[in-house]
């Protein structure tokens, strides 16, 4: 449920090392590339894509999906804002589409692609909808992105273009295992902050629980591979985090 592929092309764009922190858990994230220069360029990739889709037929060709997906979506914006209000700047987009190989996808900037038959699949209601949007949004909000390519700059020396750095995160095992461990503590990180996002914009907890039992008993290569929690966790920690909004927790 990320999105690194989509980078390929950018400027070798370094700049000097910076802090962050990611919202709710305050965890700190060192980061070398700028927010700006991430969404910038990541922004041609994603009109691209998009186009690719339309030219197929195969963007935004469930017309009520897609309503769903801006209506939820608006809900959780407006929780994501109150927690990054830079957030507010951003154009954020959600997309639907029957390309069978699109789960979905988080882009750096709030650029969310979510596909149909992955929906239908799971059956998802409307709570269980904002589980996963929420999730995608948590991405989004946390700068996944942004702190991945950071880190995969600095773990190559000397130093190369991103659009080269980027295929070797398609194709670099030794790179790959070097980074499943950020990218392992970036998915557990989107489940917990993305039912927060929900729990705020109103959503139930009995259906973020829903999602992840329905989750865990797919077959879902891309969502059950390497990277990713096991299913068993990510259900375990949507149970707890359940119980912590039932008891009155935030």
């Amino acid at each position: 449920m990320g999105g690194a592929s989509w980078w390929c092309g950018l400027a070798l764009l370094v700049c000097a090392q910076v802090q962050a922190q990611v919202p709710e858990s305050g965890r700190t994230q060192e980061m070398s590339v700028s927010a700006e220069e991430v969404r910038a360029s990541v922004e041609e990739r994603y009109i691209d894509r998009t186009v690719e889709l339309a030219a197929q037929g195969k963007l935004d060709d469930d017309r009520v999906l897609l309503a769903r997906l801006r209506a939820i979506g608006a809900g959780l914006i407006r929780v994501a804002i109150a927690l990054k209000p830079e957030a507010a700047q951003w154009q954020w987009e959600f997309h639907t589409t029957s390309d069978t190989d699109v789960d979905a996808i988080c882009m750096a900037g709030g650029k969310i692609l979510v596909g149909s038959a992955f929906v239908r699949q799971l059956a998802l209601d409307d709570g269980e909808l904002a589980t996963l949007l929420g999730h995608e949004v948590a991405h989004a909000v946390a700068e996944h992105h942004r702190e991945t390519l950071s880190e995969a700059l600095a773990l190559n020396r000397p130093l190369v273009p991103v659009d080269v750095l980027l295929e070797r995160l398609d194709t670099d095992l030794s790179l790959q295992m070097r980074l499943s461990s950020l990218s392992n503590l970036q998915e557990s990180e989107a489940d917990q902050l993305g039912m927060i996002l929900a729990h705020r914009a109103g959503w139930p907890a009995a259906a973020m629980v829903r999602f992840y039992r329905k989750l865990g008993a797919t077959e879902q290569a891309t969502l059950l591979s390497d990277g990713y929690p096991a299913a068993a966790t990510r259900l375990s920690m949507a149970k707890g985090m359940a119980r912590l909004f039932d008891a009155g927790g935030d």
